[in-house]
């Protein structure tokens, strides 16, 4: 059995120039340590609120790295620097709008500014990109909505079975 790589990009102008520790990249490796019973391997990196270099990444993680999962978080509000959206878009095949919305129909139970979140996920090639935001609490609320059909999704692109603790996360797969 082949080790799953998965993508975390924190994407943070602060957390990338050291001026403060990134709090959100740990907190979701800890959540897919939990989900996960597959072994995996985190690829993870901390980079600033820009295009170029967003696409450079996601692309790197997908095409060179072969990450079947590639998840990011921060930089999806509607400030300026919030970019990370439109550099997902710019590389993706496909978009999945539903996880966005999942993502925001989840969130503004507890918080109406989750309106103004802008997540988004798409494929490239064999991998699902999914923009998380930047709050640890946010993101664990995000996973616990998306997460059921995550597994589904990378089987369809023919990527690896992903293998869930069921006490954690209980995923879907359609009955065959």
């Amino acid at each position: 059995m082949s080790i799953i790589k998965i993508g975390v990009v924190t994407i943070s102008d602060r957390a990338s120039n050291g001026i403060y520790k990134d709090i959100s990249g740990p907190a979701l490796i800890k959540i897919l340590n939990n989900y996960l019973l597959s072994k995996w391997k985190c690829i993870y990196k901390i980079i600033p609120d820009e295009v170029e270099i967003i696409q450079q990444h996601l692309i790197q993680l997908a095409d060179k790295n072969k990450c079947s999962l590639i998840f990011t978080t921060g930089g999806t509000g509607p400030s300026k620097r919030d970019v990370t959206p439109e550099a997902t878009v710019a590389i993706c095949d496909k978009i999945l709008p539903g996880f966005g919305e999942l993502m925001r129909m989840t969130s503004v139970q507890l918080v109406p500014t989750a309106i103004l979140s802008r997540q988004t996920a798409g494929t490239r090639g064999q991998s699902l990109i999914v923009n998380l935001p930047g709050n640890p609490n946010s993101i664990k609320v995000c996973l616990d909505a998306i997460f059921p059909a995550i597994p589904y999704c990378i089987e369809l692109l023919e990527g690896p079975i992903l293998e869930c603790n069921n006490e954690f996360i209980k995923v879907f797969r359609p009955k065959k």
